[in-house]
């Protein structure tokens, strides 16, 4: 099966995504040591995670992809579209928090210092894993249950649902932000394959 290009653009986005989560995870563990810069910083990932990952991408999910699943029987209360929707609010209590602390001034106190971890190392896995769902779990049953031409229609509905949000020019900064927070707290490999070897595990399988 031909992969459909909106999905296509979706998972291409999820991998820019899993880098920065590598990235979060990265700062996560050097945020101690970096209290003076650790608020701007912290603020900059939760700015690209509220507004690329979130408002951009789950965006496109909740109101365009998630949307024509439902219409075409995919129930909304429960199921593979209610997980995805269930964890997207999940995560965006944890950049919410992340946020909040950012948006804050001076030097990171303990306390934040170790909100910034919890949370981060929380929304980290949270996110890869649901990642993973999508790309191996939903996207593929939406590929299969969709009539071709729906799948079809679905490309210019995201496109012009980008277009309605957010300008190509902001698009460009925040993924020239991921860029510099990769390159600044690069992710470790060894940690992204154990996230994404736990979702193939017996609990996640289920879930899924």
């Amino acid at each position: 099966m031909i992969m459909n290009q909106s999905i296509e653009n979706l998972m291409n986005e999820h991998r820019q995504i899993e880098q920065v989560l590598g990235a979060l995870q990265t700062f996560a563990g050097r945020v101690a040591q970096e209290p003076g810069s650790g608020r701007e910083t912290t603020a900059q990932f939760a700015t690209f995670f509220r507004e690329f990952a979130d408002r951009r991408h789950h965006g496109k999910e909740e109101d365009r992809l998630f949307q024509k699943m439902v219409e075409y029987g995919f129930p909304r209360e429960f199921g593979p579209v209610a997980v995805m929707l269930h964890e997207h609010e999940e995560g965006r209590g944890h950049v919410k928090a992340l946020a909040a602390i950012g948006a804050g001034s001076g030097p990171l106190s303990g306390s934040e210092t170790e909100a910034i971890r919890a949370h981060a190392l929380a929304f980290a896995p949270l996110l890869r894993g649901h990642i993973q769902k999508e790309d191996n779990v939903l996207y593929p049953m939406a590929q299969q249950g969709l009539p071709a031409a729906e799948l079809e229609a679905l490309n210019e509905s995201c496109a012009a649902f980008e277009r309605e949000v957010m300008s190509p020019a902001r698009v460009f900064q925040l993924e020239a932000l991921a860029d510099a927070l990769i390159v600044s707290y690069p992710p470790e490999l060894a940690q992204m394959a154990a996230s994404s070897a736990c979702f193939s595990c017996a609990g996640h399988a289920q879930a899924a």
